[in-house]
């Protein structure tokens, strides 16, 4: 069965270009699209796509509401957001509402189709490049939430210390090196700590590891 992408941008040329790409790709189908927030709240609970590619910056209803709305609907529709970064302040909240991750719009296309095919399967995805400053950015000096500190306290000391390797980007091979054990322990680990703390997939285990103070951003002093 090939996946059932709905692609969300108010801009048509930009929405055409990367729904064809996806389109073109045997394993990935195209299902509908929208130019805006509202439109793709309803086209997600009428088509019940897979993955939505999600712009932010939208006339109406943005795309950090129809995120929310999606994720936390009957659909199961998982949501990518594309952004220019430099130009979106809403794409960290729009991690925190539940998409399950980011790419830049001026990623390659090999790069885009391989984001969709993960989340897809049910993980989460950062743009590698802008990863630690998307989180810096964004959580620079925001409030550790007492209440989601205290549920790091359901963990085992070696859940949470991989749940501190997975917030800092390790994969799970990278994870088993760093601490001597295999990939399947690695992934017991994962599992087990995504159950205790109702996470879905890496980018709410990172999201989740700022929120609580578990990491915080760099400060970049001047002068």
């Amino acid at each position: 069965m090939a996946v059932r992408v709905l692609v969300v941008d108010d801009q048509a040329v930009v929405r055409a270009g990367f729904a064809a790409i996806v389109d073109a790709e045997p394993d990935l189908s195209v299902v509908g699209e929208a130019g805006d927030g509202a439109t793709a709240v309803e086209l997600a609970a009428e088509l019940g796509p897979d993955v939505v590619l999600m712009d932010i910056r939208m006339p109406g209803m943005d795309g950090l509401t129809a995120t929310r709305l999606i994720t936390g609907g009957p659909s199961g529709a998982r949501v990518l957001v594309l952004t220019t970064f430099d130009l979106d302040s809403y794409v960290f909240e729009a991690l925190c509402a539940g998409a399950s991750g980011f790419l830049l719009k001026d990623a390659r296309a090999d790069d885009l189709l391989a984001a969709v095919r993960v989340v897809a399967s049910g993980d989460g995805i950062l743009a590698p490049a802008v990863t630690g400053r998307l989180i810096a950015a964004f959580a620079q000096g925001a409030p550790v939430r007492p209440e989601a500190g205290r549920a790091l306290e359901r963990l085992t000391p070696r859940e949470r210390e991989v749940l501190l390797l997975v917030a800092s980007g390790l994969t799970n091979a990278e994870i088993g090196e760093r601490l001597g054990v295999s990939t399947g322990t690695v992934k017991t680990h994962v599992n087990a700590l995504f159950g205790k703390l109702g996470l879905r997939d890496r980018v709410q285990a990172t999201i989740l590891a700022y929120d609580t103070g578990l990491i915080r951003p760099r400060t970049t002093s001047t002068g």
